[in-house]
């Protein structure tokens, strides 16, 4: 007996296999974490293939975090963020970078969750977002998730390491574009935008109309002392030039200044118009950061300068000893980064780090992040993470230069 249509329809659905929408499936996958993967759980394999140091979270931090879970610190909060740390956060920002209102604050599960809600305020469907390339990737595929489309600007490579060409970025930025994202200082490079071309671009952009969103988590781990840069202890920033109620937001991260990546915290500085918009995008993302997390963030703002200088001037240390080191290795060109946690490197002869990466993993027990994870501009470079200890350092250098030998 033939079977009924409702029985037909049903069988031939049940051979259709479920897949995302077209938009997220061709989004570009994390090349860093398939090495990663490659490499996690092989016995001693040296990993620099994230961002992050070696060393955990200072025990202030932890402390905090401990005496806030045992008393009770386990409830929802405001969606912008408790008002201590956003009050926190606004005394450091204007230390930084001038007078910041609590207003202007808001607390963000991440930082990388943050640039997502910096994207979902301000573009949709149809937009046009330029970035500065290479660079981490989550900046170039989020506002594609969002239905924008993305074009690139890469930093040249010369005799002096990464540079950018002003006028080459001001052409991409034509009327009608919705967008810039830039990150600085730029992970994987390191290269850090100076006050001139901050000031210039920030000026073509209010001609225009155009937002910026500025990836600024690495803003303390900045080794230049740039005349007019600002406040020596951080990178030069576009907060220190833009008013706050401006096309401006800016986005950080406790991640990195304060050894936090586990713990997911980050804020951004928007116009206070805003804020309220922004609410109600937390509240639809994640609700809020957990409330015992904020109050470690807290004591990490307030009490934590001693250690972000001291943890700079530890990581200066290990990228003067590790380009030294790589500098010293046949085919290898290594520049001293002016920012970040990283040296991007090329390998002479190198035209699939991917392929490369995985290698290093396999046969030399070395764990780096392939350059072709930060865009085609990357290609036939590396970046090695040098938040670690030297020993380590030297160790990897080692086996590196045995791979190159054989």
């Amino acid at each position: 007996m033939p079977a009924s249509p409702s029985r037909h329809t049903s069988d031939q659905a049940a051979l259709v296999v479920p897949l995302a929408r077209d938009t997220v499936r061709h989004l570009r996958a994390s090349r860093i974490r398939e090495v990663a993967n490659a490499g996690i759980g092989l016995p001693d394999v040296l990993p620099f293939w994230f961002g992050e140091s070696d060393q955990a979270t200072p025990d202030f931090v932890r402390d905090a975090a401990a005496r806030a879970l045992a008393g009770g610190a386990t409830f929802y909060t405001h969606n912008l963020g408790i008002a201590p740390l956003r009050s926190a956060l606004a005394d450091y920002v204007g230390a930084l970078h001038g007078t910041t209102g609590i207003d202007n604050v808001a607390v963000t599960s991440a930082g990388v969750n943050g640039l997502m809600l910096a994207a979902q305020l301000i573009t949709g469907p149809g937009d046009r977002v330029v970035a500065v390339t290479p660079l981490w990737p989550n900046l170039v595929e989020i506002p594609k998730i969002l239905g924008a489309s993305v074009e690139t600007v890469s930093l040249d490579y010369g005799p002096h390491g990464w540079t950018l060409d002003v006028d080459k970025l001001l052409a991409a930025l034509t009327p009608g574009t919705r967008a810039l994202m830039v990150n600085s200082p730029n992970n994987p490079t390191g290269w850090v935008m100076s006050r001139a071309a901050q000031r210039t671009v920030l000026e073509h952009c209010r001609r225009h109309g155009i937002w910026i969103i500025a990836d600024e988590v690495y803003e303390r781990l900045y080794y230049g002392d740039e005349p007019g840069g600002g406040d020596s202890r951080t990178a030069p920033s576009f907060l220190d030039i833009a008013s706050r109620e401006e096309r401006v937001i800016c986005v950080n991260s406790f991640s990195k200044a304060w050894l936090m990546t586990g713990w997911r915290l980050g804020w951004m500085v928007l116009p206070s118009s805003m804020s309220g918009d922004l609410g109600k995008l937390i509240e639809y993302n994640t609700s809020c950061a957990p409330s015992f997390v904020q109050e470690a963030g807290v004591v990490a703002v307030r009490e934590g300068e001693p250690f972000t200088r001291d943890l700079v001037q530890r990581l200066r240390a290990a990228r003067d000893h590790l380009v030294g080191a790589l500098s010293a290795l046949p085919g290898v060109d290594a520049h001293a980064p002016d920012g970040a946690m990283y040296v991007f490197f090329r390998l002479s002869g190198t035209t699939d780090s991917l392929a490369l990466c995985k290698q290093l993993v396999r046969e030399a027990g070395l764990g780096l992040a392939p350059g072709s994870a930060f865009g085609d501009e990357g290609e036939g470079f590396v970046r090695w993470c040098y938040a670690c200890d030297p020993g380590r350092l030297d160790e990897g250098v080692r086996r590196l230069r045995g791979f190159l030998g054989r």
